[in-house]
């Protein structure tokens, strides 16, 4: 079985995550993709993180009739810090291990992967796939990425998406200043959103 896991704080999750999560199961050919929120990230020990019941919740209102995609909460029930290796230990343990996984994540990430905690068994769990962010040129991310394949003697799937400049910081800021966002959220997180007033 081939299992997708996409991570990240979702906070909240919005139409690019979205598009991101279609284009990878359709082009890895994958039988199911797992949302990860993650619970307490080591990159974002200092930020102001929407609590993690409610970015649960957002998720949850939007894949729950979307085929092949599916929510875990194992990073925010999970005690502690939330080690990206320790995530895809358990999914193996959980899935059995035949189950090969994806790991998709942005470029900033395979930037920064030399500050990975065990980064060799990272790449022995799963197959590293990244996809565009801005802030960084292709020219960097494709440098980057023959780098760390020729440090791990690993293969790094690089997704060439459209570029969707959008992103959670935007979203929360035009949210805080009472601007329109339909256009970048999905109705019910919309909803939700509004209905709870969040990120306010």
């Amino acid at each position: 079985m081939k299992v997708g896991v996409l991570g990240g704080t979702f906070d909240p999750i919005h139409n690019g995550h979205l598009y991101i999560a279609e284009e990878a199961i359709k082009r890895l050919s994958l039988d199911k993709l797992i949302f990860m929120p993650s619970g307490n990230p080591p990159h974002k020990k200092n930020k102001d993180i929407l609590d993690g019941v409610l970015r649960y919740e957002l998720i949850q209102s939007v894949i729950r009739e979307k085929e092949k995609c599916y929510l875990s909460d194992f990073e925010l029930l999970k005690k502690g810090l939330s080690y990206t290796y320790e995530t895809l230990e358990y999914i193996k343990e959980d899935l059995g291990k035949d189950t090969e996984i994806y790991f998709i994540t942005g470029a900033d990430c395979l930037i920064d992967i030399y500050k990975w905690k065990n980064i060799n068994e990272l790449f022995n769990l799963c197959k590293f796939v990244v996809f565009y962010r801005p802030g960084f040129t292709e020219e960097e991310i494709l440098k980057q990425k023959k780098k760390v394949e020729d440090d791990f003697n690993v293969e790094i799937i690089f997704l060439h998406l459209l570029e969707m400049n959008i992103s959670s910081t935007y979203i929360r800021k035009a949210i805080k200043n009472g601007e329109g966002l339909s256009f970048l959220l999905p109705p019910s997180v919309e909803y939700i959103i509004k209905e709870l007033k969040l990120y306010r």
